[in-house]
């Protein structure tokens, strides 16, 4: 397979488990003279990965794989990165198929004298859903704030140096936040429907002397540390998928892994994180409430955070444990969010010290840290 563009050609992406069926699939569309298969996998966490480093323009993915369905991939595949896909199954339903978000389905051929008149129509498809956009309703809501609309992952970036320089605060601001992180100040930020894109808002306002950064985004483990790839190519600071024992330092945001709680905790050599699988806490796991709750009782008056754009009500109580503890907090305002609900729960509570529209609260945040509160 040629991995190299070519604008002629449709780039087709293979997710079957069958490796004998996968390979014939994959014989059949690269003999059509306007499909190049660019890449193969056998499950979910694969296609995930060949997605992010191959931009296929079209995704053909059976249904039943290991580790994770094809359904309940792409409807949280849709949610991050709106791709056409042709979806296969011997057994599944073309209802289901359609409704998580495929332009189109097929079943697999049941004998290899199917095969053929198989191939050649799911060719037709896959030329057919690449010159379509993706069904309007199967991408995400962007929040108000000018963000990039580049899907889950980056494009046209690979490396550090390539950073996108974001709109940084004063030099004496970076002063002030040097000065901060080195007195132990810690931010906090949760958020859930419309959080990516906002959280992105946020985070490109940090310069990379900012004190460190805890975030709790509602999101499944598939894509936490695509998410956590993506902002570390767009932000100043250093962003990862947080880990068990990770330390905390100046310039390092932590974003918590999918179905992994994450707690600031403190030793003598200074914070870290505990995170840990466990039954979910006002409906999430992991819950912006654990995190914002153990920011509150290990950091106390040195932390600062903010709740963003979602649904529900994760986060409120432990932003007011927080405020209740000294902490400097702010909610996001009706007008910028997504879906008003975790803030307004929030500021219903008490729990706002202030609420900012989203393009204002990062630097907010960098202002209150280097005037204090």
């Amino acid at each position: 397979m040629n991995t190299k563009k070519n604008k002629l050609k449709v780039r087709v992406l293979v997710a079957d488990d069958s490796a004998l069926f996968r390979s014939t699939l994959v014989q059949a569309l690269s003999s059509m003279s306007n499909i190049e298969v660019v890449g193969e996998a056998a499950d979910a966490f694969e296609a995930r990965d060949k997605i992010n480093e191959l931009k296929p323009d079209v995704l053909v993915m059976d249904v039943v794989m290991p580790k994770m369905d094809g359904i309940t991939f792409l409807k949280q595949l849709m949610e991050q990165y709106p791709l056409p896909c042709i979806m296969i199954s011997g057994t599944a339903n073309e209802k289901s198929a359609l409704e998580a978000g495929a332009a189109d389905f097929m079943k697999k051929p049941r004998s290899p004298a199917e095969f053929k008149t198989f191939s050649t129509i799911l060719g037709t498809k896959i030329i057919l859903a690449a010159s379509k956009p993706v069904h309007a309703a199967n991408k995400p809501k962007k929040a108000s704030a000018e963000v990039k609309d580049d899907g889950l992952v980056p494009l046209g970036t690979s490396a550090k140096s390539s950073k996108i320089a974001p709109n940084l605060p004063l030099p004496n601001e970076i002063t002030g936040l040097t000065r901060a992180a080195n007195d132990g100040i810690v931010v906090a930020l949760g958020a859930s429907t419309g959080g990516t894109d906002a959280l992105e808002c946020v985070l490109r306002a940090f310069p990379e002397t900012m004190p460190p950064v805890l975030v709790v985004q509602h999101m499944p483990p598939v894509f936490t540390k695509m998410y956590s790839e993506r902002l570390d190519k767009c932000c100043a600071m250093t962003v990862k998928e947080a880990e068990n024992g990770d330390r905390l330092r100046q310039g390092l945001c932590l974003i918590a892994a999918g179905s992994y709680h994450m707690e600031l905790k403190k030793d003598a050599q200074g914070y870290y994180v505990k995170c840990y699988q466990g039954e979910k806490v006002s409906g999430h796991c992991p819950s912006v409430d654990v995190m914002f709750s153990s920011v509150a009782e290990t950091a106390g008056k040195k932390a600062i955070g903010a709740i963003m754009t979602g649904m529900g009500a994760d986060g409120a109580k432990g932003l007011l444990k927080m405020h209740n503890k000294g902490a400097y907090t702010i909610g996001q305002d009706k007008e910028s969010c997504v879906v008003y609900g975790m803030p307004m729960e929030a500021y219903k509570l008490g729990a706002c010290s202030e609420q900012q529209s989203l393009a204002n609260i990062g630097k907010t945040l960098c202002r209150r840290i280097t005037e204090g509160w």
